[in-house]
């Protein structure tokens, strides 16, 4: 916490993070269900769309390094790596270096997949965005940014966004 953070009274913290935790609880049911409904066509899960849209960015992965991105057991990553195989997302080599060390990189087919769901999520933010104020949309990206900010530094310190805050 920064100097510039005044903490609101410990009960009104309570009930505006009670009122966050509804609005962010229900925008996620809705995202969610919009979500599955796009992935259905392709027999894509979210688990399988998230490990896409992370190897979209990262190119490569190693396959210990999808578990631990995943938060998954390396056998478990290996079946959801196969399964994306089979659909055509996503291919597997053994590394130059060390034959066995498997890399698994994302498709053509796996990258337009993950281009067209981010498109819908674009469009869906710029309808919502719409009924903001130019200041209001402004203050809704700083607010996300610092956030996600404060979650990045809790996952490169080793702890997940939502334990340890102190």
């Amino acid at each position: 916490m920064n100097s510039e953070t005044t903490l609101a009274e410990p009960s009104q913290l309570r009930a505006d993070a009670e009122r966050l935790t509804h609005i962010i609880m229900e925008m996620q049911r809705c995202f969610l269900l919009h979500l599955c409904k796009e992935l259905a066509p392709g027999n894509v899960s979210f688990s399988q769309y998230f490990l896409l849209a992370l190897l979209d960015q990262q190119e490569v992965l190693t396959m210990s390094a999808i578990a631990q991105k995943m938060g998954h057991t390396t056998a478990a990553a290996s079946g959801l790596v196969a399964r994306l195989e089979n659909l055509g997302y996503v291919s597997r080599s053994a590394a130059r270096e060390d034959r066995r060390k498997v890399m698994v990189c994302i498709t053509s087919k796996g990258s337009a997949l993950v281009r067209r769901i981010r498109e819908e999520v674009v469009q869906n933010l710029m309808k919502l965005m719409a009924h903001l104020t130019p200041s209001e949309q402004e203050a809704w990206l700083q607010i996300y940014t610092k956030v996600h900010a404060v979650c990045q530094q809790k996952q490169s310190s080793g702890s997940h966004c939502t334990v340890n805050w102190q």
